[in-house]
């Protein structure tokens, strides 16, 4: 009994530490001074057919709130290569 509950407990910590350093590292870990400055970004998001609102940082991300495709987004981008990491959208 012991032995199932020790290995479910170690199942369940692998899975979540995984995951937790997936969601950690997908913005990259760049020291501050390789990041693009906010222009930079804003100029990149606008290239990708954004119109930038906003742009934040946010758990080491570009946050870049704004209208794309007529749809009100939240896009997440990598700090240092400008890589589009993920996004939210009004659907």
């Amino acid at each position: 009994m012991k032995k199932t509950i020790f290995a479910a407990l170690l199942v369940t910590t692998a899975f979540g530490s995984a995951a937790f350093a997936e969601s950690e590292t997908s913005c990259g870990n760049a020291p501050k001074e390789k990041w693009m400055t906010e222009d930079a970004m804003k100029a990149k998001a606008v290239s990708m057919g954004f119109e930038v609102r906003q742009i934040k940082m946010e758990k080491g991300c570009y946050e870049v709130y704004g209208i794309k495709d007529g749809k009100k987004v939240e896009a997440l981008f990598n700090p240092e290569t400008g890589v589009q990491v993920g996004s939210e959208g009004d659907d």
